[in-house]
């Protein structure tokens, strides 16, 4: 237990680390909107300023500007419906029902996103129940508006760590292909079953490294299309973002390729020991493509390492036993979509492996 709570605070604190930029980002724009509002225009209580750029901003990059227009008209729409409800009607538990039921379908008849549609309810909600003074209405919609203008300008200010997460992220599932496939080869060469299986399990887990990656690429041309001072580093992200594709599969032919190899060990079947030393080269060439992404370049450099052993999985001996077969045809796999992450297209790396031996 000791371990494990060190282990999430560890995890905890990283995280926080991570978002601190926008966690900041934050406190400083619901400060600058309340101000604006507050002291140079000379509302009482602009209430709506700073949740509009808090809620604008949020803890991501992704998407700042759709969420800046989405939660400004959200809360306009869901302020304008309150204000003339309430002035009709009056405030109470079933005005409360009926404004947020008028709210929400007058955001979905306007094919408004969910966040649109949550924040004009919820806003209608404050309105109705704490705020309702028709004559505020306008300084409601003005608030709104600071606040998103506050958010909209915070938006283009962003660090560069989102631009170096994507290509770290794909260094990262580049180290974790060599990994499994350097522990793919010592369990060809041993052939213990218990290894075998918690490599299996290991291999199994990766499926949330693909999605940090997706989410780090989108996250990164997200920056870069609402930011004018990142817009220089459009080409080498969109290049890098490029690089999902074939590294996803790669590592989905490495988790086929260690479940083969468990499957072996489980059976007892013998695997040619020339097959653990291919893996194990192609461990190794799989380094080298992480290590040019971690220097932020395309890995075209390894292409001559990831060539070899391609080269070297035509010329092994052939096996007469299905499960050894179906390891060497996924180490070819693997080569043709590491030969993808290097920048060759998909029918090139197919034609540059030789034909098995």
């Amino acid at each position: 237990m000791w371990t494990r709570s060190r282990l999430s605070l560890r995890g905890r604190v990283d995280r926080w680390r991570s978002k601190l930029w926008v966690v900041v980002q934050c406190a400083i724009a619901a400060a600058v909107a309340w101000w604006i509002a507050a002291d140079l225009i000379g509302h009482e209580t602009p209430f709506f300023a700073p949740i509009a750029a808090v809620v604008s901003l949020g803890t991501s990059y992704g998407q700042r500007l759709r969420r800046v227009v989405e939660v400004t008209l959200g809360v306009a729409i869901g302020v304008f419906v309150a204000d003339v409800l309430v002035a009709g009607i009056g405030s109470g538990g079933w005005q409360i029902g009926l404004i947020v039921l008028l709210s929400m379908s007058t955001a979905l008849l306007l094919d408004a996103g969910q966040l649109f549609v949550t924040q004009a309810a919820v806003q209608s909600i404050v309105v109705a129940a704490l705020m309702p003074d028709a004559g505020g209405a306008f300084l409601r919609w003005t608030d709104a508006l600071i606040g998103g203008g506050v958010a909209l300008i915070a938006a283009m200010i962003v660090p560069a760590a989102p631009l170096r997460r994507p290509r770290e992220q794909a260094a990262a599932v580049a180290r974790k292909i060599a990994d499994l496939l350097r522990a793919a080869s010592d369990a060809m060469v041993d052939g213990e079953v218990g290894p075998a299986l918690d490599l299996l399990a290991d291999a199994r887990a990766t499926d949330r490294m693909i999605r940090e990656l997706q989410s780090a690429a989108e996250e990164g041309m997200s920056v870069v299309s609402s930011s004018p001072f990142r817009v220089r580093h459009r080409e080498g992200l969109r290049q890098m973002v490029e690089l999902v594709d074939p590294l996803d599969r790669s590592l989905r032919s490495t988790r086929v390729l260690v479940r083969q190899v468990a499957l072996a060990a489980y059976r007892h079947r013998t695997v040619p020991s020339s097959y653990a030393r291919v893996t194990a080269d192609l461990a190794a060439a799989a380094d080298a493509v992480a290590n040019e992404l971690a220097s932020d370049r395309l890995a075209i450099e390894a292409r001559d390492v990831v060539l070899a052993v391609g080269a070297a999985t035509g010329v092994v001996e052939r096996s007469e036993i299905l499960t050894a077969e179906a390891i060497l045809a996924q180490l070819r796999a693997i080569v043709a979509d590491l030969l993808m992450v290097t920048g060759m297209g998909q029918l090139e790396a197919t034609d540059a492996l030789p034909p098995p031996r």
